[in-house]
């Protein structure tokens, strides 16, 4: 979604504490150095709290001395944060909203194993979990503990694949090897959904996480960028709608775009064909376009 930076005052989030289907409460979980202070850094920028330049490196949440010397948070930390949503973003909230402005309220845990209770804490009074996970190094053991606390307390989480700038510069990985990442990634995050988690028909629903219903995002928290597939979908909506984008109502263009979200991570879509599994992979439009558009930012060739 497109989120309006806005440098809000005392006045604004007081008035949208009275709106109360406005509200989120979210908890950052994750392993250890996964860069979870760093994502929060990014959206805190975002919300016009700290500069922009400053954001990956200040560690605004890690607020004791001991946190920033040794660069790892041992308090869960609260922040407010007020966004705005641009009218054709308001289409895709099903839940009941009141205006365009979101209060977010923000707690971010700690990684390390020995403060396992902070974690704890932060989830029983939060909404939701945002689960970072390096996709690099992959779901973690940390990673494991804090989705079963989360689904202990009946949270529901959503995935951030962070540090992808790393899988690009550093491993310098193919589109398709990036692609069976992402897949491994998720697959390992809903085996332990469903290992701790609760029967589809349960009081929670289905909380699987999957890239085509925007439950999983994709980005780098230290250079400040992320995207999911409706950014992608949204584009080429623009580009093929038959009608322009301008002249669809927000929930025609909602649909096109789920519908065409589902395209995009469907790898095997355009070219039915092909039975090996290394060319469906090379098929996955989504992570060819994003690789595309990172390495340009980035200068690469």
């Amino acid at each position: 979604m497109r989120l309006l930076q806005v440098n809000f005052t005392v006045d604004q989030i007081r008035a949208i504490m009275d709106k109360k289907s406005n509200i989120r409460n979210m908890s950052v979980i994750a392993h250890v150095d996964h860069g979870k202070s760093t994502l929060t850094d990014s959206l805190v920028s975002k919300a016009g709290i700290i500069a922009s330049a400053r954001a990956g490196e200040t560690r605004f949440t890690d607020t004791r001395k001991d946190e920033q010397e040794r660069c790892i948070t041992i308090k869960s930390t609260a922040i407010s944060m007020y966004y705005e949503l641009t009218e054709n973003d308001m289409a895709f909230i099903k839940q009941c909203k009141d205006g365009s402005g979101f209060l977010i309220n923000l707690i971010d845990s700690p990684g390390h194993v020995d403060f396992s209770s902070e974690v704890t804490a932060a989830l029983r009074v939060t909404d939701g979990a945002l689960v970072v996970v390096d996709c690099v190094s992959g779901v973690c053991v940390q990673t494991e503990t804090v989705l079963r606390q989360a689904i202990a307390e009946r949270i529901k989480p959503v995935l951030m694949m962070n540090k992808m700038d790393r899988a690009l510069l550093e491993l310098q990985l193919a589109p398709e090897e990036l692609y069976q990442t992402f897949q491994r990634i998720v697959e390992n995050v809903n085996v332990i959904i469903s290992t701790y988690g609760e029967d589809e028909n349960g009081p929670m629903g289905n909380i699987m996480i999957d890239p085509v219903i925007g439950t999983v995002g994709f980005g780098s928290g230290l250079h400040g960028w992320a995207f999911t597939l409706k950014q992608f979908a949204e584009m080429y909506v623009a580009k093929f709608a038959a009608k322009g984008e301008g002249q669809l109502s927000p929930s025609e263009r909602c649909k096109k775009v789920e519908d065409m979200m589902k395209k995009l991570w469907a790898h095997t879509l355009p070219f039915k064909r092909f039975k090996n599994i290394f060319n469906a992979f090379q098929n996955c439009l989504f992570v060819q376009k994003s690789c595309n558009i990172v390495k340009y930012f980035y200068n690469l060739k």
